[in-house]
């Protein structure tokens, strides 16, 4: 599993944000479609909320990958 840590002073990520900052997908386009697809896992459920706000403790999934917000 991945770990990606916020940045000092920031609460949330955008979960689209994520998957491209992670480089599971290429675009905010890709991002965009595999979330609405609902291909993306946040805390063992579908999301399909594309700038759904991941905070410390969250956990996402797609494919094979998965992360956890710290």
């Amino acid at each position: 599993m991945e770990t990606f840590k916020l940045q000092e002073g920031e609460e949330y990520i955008e979960l689209n944000n994520l998957l491209k900052i992670l480089g599971w997908v290429a675009t905010g386009g890709e991002a965009k479609a595999v979330i609405q697809q609902q291909q993306v896992i946040v805390n063992s459920e579908v999301e399909t909320r594309i700038r759904k706000k991941l905070r410390t403790g969250d956990t996402v999934s797609f494919l094979e990958m998965k992360a956890e917000v710290k």
